[in-house]
C-alpha cells in the first residue's frame, strides 16, 4: 500500500503542477526533473538496491541520444523505433561489458564503470564522420501517432506519463524476487551467494535495467532539445546523476526523484556562478554523505517516524 499511495502523490503531483508553471521556462525545468529523475530511478536500482557503483552512466544515456538522432535524421527510422531500437542496442552493451566489469568491486568496479563512460564519450566525440563531433548534429522532433511533440507542454505531459511508468516498473521489481537478491547482494555478496542466489547474473541484470533507463531518457532528450553533442556523455554527467541519487537517498525509489529535482534546480539557482558547478556538486556529495548517510528523502521519513 505504502508503494501506490508514492505513486499516486507522484500521479497528483504531475496533474497539478502545471497550475503553478506561469510560462515555459518553468514547464522546460521541470521536464528537465522529469527526466533526470526517470534515469536516476534506474540507476538506483544499481546503486542503491544493488551496492554497485557506475561512473560511466552518461555513457548509456549519450548512447540512447545519437541511436535515435542518427535513426531518425539520416535513415528516416520514426522517432519511437528508434527510441526503442536504441534501448535495445544500448541493452545489448550493457550486457556484453556487465559481466567483466561486474566481477570488480569497490574503487576497482568504480574506475572500470569511469573508463567504459570515457571510452563512450571520445568514441561519440571522435567519430565526426558519423555523430558530427564536437559540433554535435540536429536531431528531428519527436512525432507520436502523427502528432509533433513541439512544444514544451507536450513534452510535459509525455515525461510525466514515462516517469510514472519508470517509478512503477522500478517498484515492481523492488519488491519482487530479485529486488530481494538486489538488496541481499548489497549486504554481503557472500551471503547472498551463501543464500542460493546467483548474484552474477542477478548484478548483470540491474545494470542492463539501469541501462537502458538511461538510453531511453537519452533518446527523449535528445529530440526534446533538438540538438546534441557528446558532453551529454561526459563524465560530469555522470557524476551529477550519482550525486542525485546519494543526495536523495540510496535504496529510495521516490528519494532518486528528489535528488534529481533538487539538483536539476540547483543551477538555475546558481546561474551567476557559472564554472563553479563541480565545487557545489562535490560540497553537496560530501555533505550529505557526512550528515545525511541514508540521504535527504529516508532521514526525513525517519525523523517522522520516530515522532510519531
Amino acid at each position: 500500500m505504502r508503494r501506490y499511495r508514492g505513486l499516486a502523490v507522484t500521479a497528483a503531483i504531475v496533474v497539478l503542477l502545471p497550475l503553478f508553471l506561469p510560462n515555459n521556462f518553468y514547464y522546460d525545468v521541470v521536464i528537465r526533473i522529469g527526466m533526470n529523475a526517470i534515469m536516476v530511478v534506474g540507476l538506483n536500482l544499481l546503486i542503491g538496491y544493488a551496492g554497485q557503483i557506475s561512473l560511466g552512466h552518461a555513457g548509456f544515456f549519450g548512447l540512447g541520444a545519437y541511436a535515435s538522432a542518427l535513426l531518425t535524421s539520416r535513415y528516416g527510422w520514426p522517432p519511437l523505433a528508434a527510441m526503442l531500437a536504441g534501448m535495445a542496442g544500448v541493452g545489448i552493451v550493457a550486457f556484453v561489458v556487465a559481466r567483466p566489469i561486474l566481477k570488480l568491486r569497490g574503487h576497482y568496479l568504480a574506475m572500470a564503470t569511469l573508463g567504459l563512460g570515457i571510452i563512450i564519450y571520445m568514441v561519440l566525440g571522435n567519430e565526426s564522420a558519423v555523430t558530427g563531433g564536437n559540433d554535435g548534429m540536429s536531431v528531428p522532433a519527436f512525432a507520436l501517432f502523427g502528432y509533433a511533440l513541439a512544444n514544451e507542454r507536450a513534452w510535459y505531459w509525455v515525461t510525466g506519463t514515462v516517469l510514472l511508468g519508470a517509478i512503477a516498473l522500478a517498484d515492481n521489481i523492488v519488491d519482487s524476487p530479485v529486488g530481494r537478491a538486489l538488496r541481499a547482494l548489497h549486504g554481503s555478496e557472500i551471503a547472498a551467494q551463501v543464500a542460493g542466489i546467483d548474484t552474477a547474473r542477478s548484478k548483470v541484470l540491474v545494470f542492463v535495467v539501469s541501462a537502458v533507463y538511461a538510453s531511453a531518457v537519452g533518446s527523449m532528450m535528445a529530440h526534446y532539445v533538438g540538438f546534441i553533442t557528446p558532453q551529454v556523455a561526459s563524465f560530469f554527467h555522470s557524476i551529477e546523476l550519482v550525486t542525485m541519487v546519494v543526495v536523495g537517498g540510496m535504496a529510495s525509489t521516490y528519494g532518486a526523484a528528489v535528488g534529481a529535482a533538487i539538483l536539476t534546480t540547483l543551477p538555475q539557482l546558481l546561474s551567476k556562478f557559472e564554472g563553479y558547478e563541480m565545487i557545489v556538486f562535490g560540497l553537496i556529495l560530501m555533505l550529505t554523505v557526512i550528515f545525511l548517510p541514508r540521504g535527504l528523502l529516508p532521514s526525513i521519513a525517519a525523523r517522522f517516524r520516530r515522532r510519531g
